[in-house]
């Protein structure tokens, strides 16, 4: 029998009000992948991270994690099975340090230090900081304090939106080896939103194009034609 997607959407319709951004989504990801969701902007990229994480309730589709139903339930109740998402809009607190956002994505502080050795080496720079205020640290620091309070509670998935977005070239490719490192060691399931091409074809296996709320286009990243297809779509 084969195992339950990770992701399972289907016939997903979802907006904001009456306005419909996804048009009947199909989408399926399965334990281990890293998909990239590319497009430009206004196609719904966004939204459908917002509504996978319960941000935003579905007018009508089915979304599934981990093999259960998930629509319509609250974003505490879906964090909890082990979903972490990291969202485009600043979303730390820039008056707490470093070690105080970091132990908001955990049940119980005390598990702070075992579970900062796990990914201390992957962010070598935080253990200098964590007194220091969250709001002080350079933008590209952000970023990287936002994917690491991800990945330190090690979810079984992770929702990634623009994390590039700003983001000097070298920083970039520091985060490209990060993320491979969590897809190939702990097997991490992600979903990757983003518009930087090459980027997000380092680190995902699968991509799929989001045009007005719908996928015209999918495949493996490793397929010849896969950019240029993206990239057609991209420029248009």
């Amino acid at each position: 029998m084969n195992a339950p997607a990770i992701v399972q959407v289907d016939a997903l319709k979802s907006g904001y009000g009456e306005a419909m951004v996804l048009k009947g989504l199909d989408l399926r990801l399965a334990r281990g992948e890293v998909m990239a969701i590319l497009g430009k902007n206004g196609m719904g990229k966004s939204t459908l991270l917002k509504t996978l994480m319960g941000y935003i309730r579905p007018a009508d589709g089915e979304v599934a994690l981990f093999g259960e139903r998930t629509t319509g339930m609250p974003p505490n109740r879906i964090a909890r099975r082990d979903v972490a998402y990291i969202p485009q809009e600043k979303a730390l607190f820039q008056d707490l340090t470093v070690e105080e956002n970091l132990k908001l994505a955990l049940l119980r502080d005390r598990d702070f230090k075992a579970l900062f050795a796990r990914i201390d080496d992957l962010f070598p720079f935080l253990k200098d900081r964590l007194r220091q205020k969250a709001g002080t640290l350079s933008g590209g620091e952000q970023k990287m304090l936002l994917v690491a309070r991800a990945l330190i509670r090690q979810p079984k998935l992770i929702l990634i939106d623009e994390i590039t977005e700003g983001m000097q070239p070298s920083v970039i490719e520091r985060l490209v080896g990060i993320l491979i490192r969590e897809r190939d060691t702990a097997g991490t399931t992600m979903l990757l939103v983003e518009q930087h091409v090459r980027f997000a074809f380092a680190v995902a296996n699968r991509y799929a194009v989001l045009e007005l709320g719908e996928i015209p286009a999918s495949g493996e990243t490793a397929e010849p034609s896969a950019q240029a297809t993206v990239s057609r779509f991209l420029s248009l």
